[in-house]
């Protein structure tokens, strides 16, 4: 996985981006609200990352509204142990019911 920014921001910290969505486990379902951290070059291959994390936990469908990068290090759970696990090259996925 590249690591590396893929863009001209000179941004000196690992790129952690957060997607904000709603995802959908059956056709039948209204929904769940979704926070998705991870570490990315750019904001394609975080959102193609995102959608192959939903996938893999079976999500059939998402709609991902917002997306955006992190500048500080979140201090509330469970943002704050999301933005680690990214550190670490984790996709976290947080579910909001």
């Amino acid at each position: 996985m590249i690591t590396t920014p893929d863009n001209d921001n000179n941004f000196d910290g690992p790129m952690i981006f957060i997607i904000i969505g709603k995802g959908y486990e059956s056709e039948a379902s209204e929904g769940i609200d979704l926070h998705i951290l991870l570490k990315a070059p750019d904001d394609d291959t975080a959102v193609r990352e995102a959608l192959n994390a939903l996938a893999e936990e079976g999500f059939i469908e998402a709609d991902l509204d917002q997306i955006g990068m992190l500048t500080e290090v979140p201090a509330e759970e469970p943002h704050a142990s999301a933005y680690q696990g990214a550190i670490d090259g984790e996709v976290a996925i947080i579910r909001f019911n």
